[in-house]
């Protein structure tokens, strides 16, 4: 088996500074007020615009952009994130990926929640001691064991993925526009979503704050200060 570290990666182009994206909401939003003449070509007007939008809840116009980032998860935030009915997704399939093929390493991948440490000791299945990395270890080992047993048998990997956990490492794109970005990191970065959902939300949010003005600015994450252990110390 392998461990696999969880990671994103923003597929769209975005252009310096988010001017372009906010000019494009902008062009947009000036035809329901018929002030095209007020645009500006330095991407002020747009700035301007765009935060005004946001802070009256006018997000309709947000939904003329939009973006697509690429999740490496285990399968229960992709289950997760497929709940955002708003968006466009492509999944990695356990239907047709036959993970004990040269392809992929004759393998599997698992990601190991961060809150779950894994040592050498607990990679060692001789050893005794039961701890939460190596309880962990142990129960993807033997799904991987198990699955290629079940395929060696000859059963397609549409019916042998049937043992597999939810730690499975997994690829999915997620397509949606600004409004329903901003909905999901609304859901998805407080504390009360689920740890490994916001290992990944809140370092992209964090992240689209730098490269696009205003559109997520009045959405708040504290991480990692409050990752749901240290909650006492908040710092923005």
């Amino acid at each position: 088996m392998k461990i696999v570290e969880p990671k994103y990666e923003i597929l769209t182009d975005i252009s310096e500074g988010g001017i372009k994206e906010l000019q494009q909401i902008e062009r947009v939003a000036r035809v329901c007020y018929k002030s095209e003449d007020k645009i500006t070509p330095d991407g002020e007007s747009a700035k301007k615009l765009v935060g005004f939008l946001v802070k009256q809840g006018h997000e309709a116009m947000l939904e003329h952009s939009q973006l697509s980032v690429l999740f490496t998860c285990d399968r229960g935030v992709a289950n997760e994130l497929v709940r955002h009915r708003i968006a466009s997704f492509a999944q990695e399939s356990t239907r047709y990926c036959n993970y004990s093929k040269e392809k992929f390493g004759g393998e599997l991948s698992f990601i190991r929640p961060y809150y779950v440490e894994v040592t050498d000791a607990d990679k060692d299945l001789g050893n005794a001691e039961y701890t939460p990395g190596s309880l962990w270890v142990d129960s993807c080992e033997s799904a991987e064991i198990l699955y290629k047993d079940m395929i060696a048998l000859g059963m397609r990997p549409e019916q042998a993925r049937c043992v597999l956990p939810l730690s499975l490492k997994t690829e999915i794109v997620v397509t949606a526009n600004y409004r329903e970005w901003r909905n999901i990191f609304k859901l998805r970065t407080p504390v009360a979503a689920h740890p490994q959902m916001r290992e990944l939300m809140c370092p992209l949010l964090m992240e689209l704050q730098k490269k696009i003005p205003v559109v997520f600015d009045d959405i708040y994450t504290y991480w990692p200060a409050d990752d749901q252990t240290r909650k006492g110390s908040m710092v923005k």
